[in-house]
């Protein structure tokens, strides 16, 4: 008897795609945030994408769990507030340059809440920031690029906001055009 291999055709129900948890600032500060983003990217290129804060990094699931997990995950949580320490540079794309943000107990717990729901755990500990820049740049253009954060904005290391939505989004971590990620779910959080 001949043993031949089956091919498993991946399904949408059993397709699994890379999804992470953003919190969303508000409108008027993702304005502000756009024009840093804009200034940046016009002097140091990279993709374009919203202003998010990563509550959940990439994780891998399928469409019906991402979405279950992150309804289970919304619910009973409630808005919070984020306050800028400065402007930093990370050591890779995705953390190129960023808002470094406080880890206040609010900030930190709500990233444990929603790691909780989709069972992620990282191996380090959870260090909340808003890029504003995904590239790779040399640490002499990062210097620049922070720099021009600054300038652009000088008080953007006394900015504060709440955060009172979350967002699903599809985030293919491979693609750093970016143009395959996309939001699937938007969620608003108990009023504080």
């Amino acid at each position: 008897m001949e043993v031949t291999e089956s091919t498993v055709v991946a399904t949408p129900a059993t397709q699994k795609n890379v999804y992470s948890v953003w919190a969303i600032p508000p409108e008027e500060v993702g304005a502000r945030l756009k024009k840093i983003m804009e200034g940046l990217k016009s002097d140091f290129g990279g993709p374009h994408f919203e202003p998010h804060v990563t509550v959940v990094g990439a994780i891998n699931l399928t469409a019906d769990d991402a979405a279950k997990k992150f309804k289970s995950a919304c619910e009973g949580l409630k808005a919070y507030n984020c306050s800028v320490d400065r402007v930093a540079t990370g050591t890779f794309f995705y953390q190129c340059v960023y808002l470094l943000l406080h880890p206040n107990a609010e900030v930190v717990e709500a990233s444990a809440h929603c790691c909780a729901h989709f069972g992620y755990s990282n191996s380090t500990p959870y260090m909340p920031h808003l890029s504003l820049l995904y590239a790779d740049l040399t640490d002499d253009e990062k210097k620049k690029a922070q720099e021009k954060a600054n300038a652009l904005d000088d008080s953007i290391d006394k900015l504060s906001f709440p955060i009172t939505r979350l967002a699903l989004w599809k985030t293919d971590t491979g693609d750093k055009t970016l143009k395959s990620w996309e939001k699937v779910a938007e969620c608003n959080l108990i009023p504080n």
